[in-house]
């Protein structure tokens, strides 16, 4: 016999269906007999249990038996079993009543198949799919109603299609894209309505165009367009309105200048556009 190693705190033993497991009307009783890893143990490794982490192991022990529980009533059993099957058994679990054995057959099913669970009435199956699914094959996922999905499809779908979700109607959607997009489209989302994405923006434009966002409403895209605009171009920055974003620009101007004269000249500028910007001025 095996040598009982289930924690003796821990959850009782209790049969799928309700009641005590019962090990004599178990089509795997044959087990109980064989010691470790090549038997099974109520409470610890049981295919009968309520308890997944009990199914689990016992799948782990016996994963050739994965095929023939692919149709078990109880959920866990088939979501387990599913792991362990011959793969070309799985696609008939892509119809699966229950969201957790399709989220495992989304986890393993073959690019081939893979797509036709793009349209699965669960988000997070959808998102596995999003995932997993070829990036040149993810284009009609683009539009999904959930925005996770979305963003998933942003983060993979090849860079020639992501101008066609720089408008999407998430935030972070935009800011999964903008990251990833290439000009001029990238040059185009300079105008999103959300800050976070034009922060993106400015940290990935070429540095002669960041000038751009100098005038940009939110300090934090002016911060970020002031680290990476040509040095010779900040003079404007120096009046900015915020103390963060006037020091990085006399910072970067007095690196590029390294002399005396030539600070002076920009600290002589800093005065001209804060007089100025004090008087209603505009620069940028």
């Amino acid at each position: 016999m095996n040598t009982r190693r289930a924690p003796s705190a821990d959850i009782p033993p209790r049969h799928w269906q309700g009641g005590p497991v019962n090990c004599a009307a178990c089509p795997h009783q044959a087990l109980r007999a064989l010691p470790d890893e090549a038997g099974c143990e109520p409470g610890h490794a049981c295919m009968q249990d309520a308890y997944a982490r009990r199914i689990d192991r016992f799948f782990r022990w016996h994963s050739e038996l994965g095929n023939a529980h692919l149709d078990h009533p109880y959920f866990e059993v088939r979501a387990i079993a599913a792991r362990h099957a011959d793969v070309f058994r799985l696609p008939a679990l892509i119809d699966d009543p229950d969201e957790t054995v399709r989220l495992q057959i989304a986890v393993r099913l073959p690019q081939a198949q893979l797509a036709r669970m793009a349209g699965d009435p669960h988000r997070e199956v959808r998102i596995r799919v999003a995932q997993r699914l070829a990036p040149e094959a993810l284009a009609h996922l683009r539009t999904d109603p959930d925005y996770g999905v979305r963003e998933w499809v942003a983060r993979r779908l090849p860079s020639a299609l992501l101008p066609l979700m720089a408008r999407d109607a998430d935030r972070v959607v935009r800011m999964r894209v903008a990251e990833r997009i290439d000009m001029p489209a990238l040059l185009r989302m300079a105008d999103d309505p959300e800050p976070e994405v034009r922060r993106i923006v400015a940290a990935r434009l070429p540095a002669a165009l960041v000038t751009r966002l100098f005038d940009d409403v939110d300090w934090r895209v002016r911060w970020e367009a002031a680290q990476r605009a040509q040095p010779q171009a900040l003079t404007p920055l120096l009046a900015d309105p915020d103390d963060e974003v006037r020091a990085v620009a006399r910072q970067r101007i007095d690196a590029l200048c390294g002399d005396a004269p030539c600070v002076a000249v920009a600290r002589k500028d800093e005065e001209r556009c804060y007089r100025e910007a004090q008087a209603g001025a505009h620069h940028g």
